[in-house]
């Protein structure tokens, strides 16, 4: 393939559960020698510390004052690896190893719905464009955290087969968990993401909307490249 002309400028690739975003975005960062950023996991990160320090009250409720003081003494942050790759550290901690549970997948929706949580975490992630040019993933960053990104792609597939991905990924459901349990869940995430008023989840109006159900992943990395490679010939 042609080489890529890295410019400070993001590749933002949004969309629900198990449509296969973190997949493709991380595949594709390495294919073009950039930065990959993990919004999700910054997320999951702040939701694996809550758990650990009792934020969620009954009825997943937050606990807006211990929430606060929780934010005050939280450190998230990407950092090179050995091998130059950005990997996701919690208070020094690597932890990325520790958030691909199903508790954290059943709670992250609730705290990501924390408009505190939100705006604690968007400076973080602006943050990143400064590396030069990257690739982030999550649910709002072509319409929220760089809406004027030059590369917008909102990753989708149906609900059965997205159901079956998130049952194939080791860690992220509960022992016993059948088809319909899952796909139930990831409905209510969906619920959730797209509901919720600060952020919600959706395709942003200039994004490309692929769906994924019937490709695999080096087709959907193909098909990205080549839309950011005839967008760069027009610029």
């Amino acid at each position: 393939m042609k080489n890529i002309n890295v410019k400070s400028k993001v590749i933002a690739i949004d969309g629900p559960a198990a449509s296969g975003k973190s997949t493709v975005a991380k595949l594709l960062a390495e294919k073009l020698n950039i930065t990959y950023i993990n919004t999700g996991n910054m997320y999951r990160a702040l939701t694996l510390k809550a758990i650990d320090e009792n934020i969620f009250q009954p009825n997943n409720t937050i606990d807006k004052k211990n929430l606060a003081i929780m934010l005050e003494n939280t450190d998230i942050l990407y950092k090179n690896d050995e091998f130059g790759r950005k990997v996701l550290f919690l208070d020094g901690i690597f932890i990325e190893d520790s958030i691909r549970t199903p508790e954290v997948s059943e709670k992250v929706s609730i705290l990501a719905a924390e408009e505190d949580v939100r705006a604690w975490l968007l400076a973080k992630q602006r943050s990143y464009a400064s590396v030069g040019m990257i690739v982030m993933e999550g649910r709002d960053i072509g319409t929220v955290v760089f809406p004027n990104a030059e590369y917008k792609f909102y990753l989708t597939a149906s609900p059965e087969i997205r159901a079956k991905r998130r049952l194939d990924q080791k860690g992220e459901v509960y022992n016993g968990a059948t088809l319909s349990s899952v796909a139930e869940s990831i409905a209510e995430r969906d619920r959730l993401d797209m509901k919720r008023e600060i952020s919600p989840l959706k395709c942003a109006d200039d994004a490309e909307k692929i769906d994924t159900s019937n490709l695999d992943i080096p087709e959907v990395i193909n098909k990205l490249t080549e839309i950011i490679e005839k967008k760069q010939k027009q610029d």
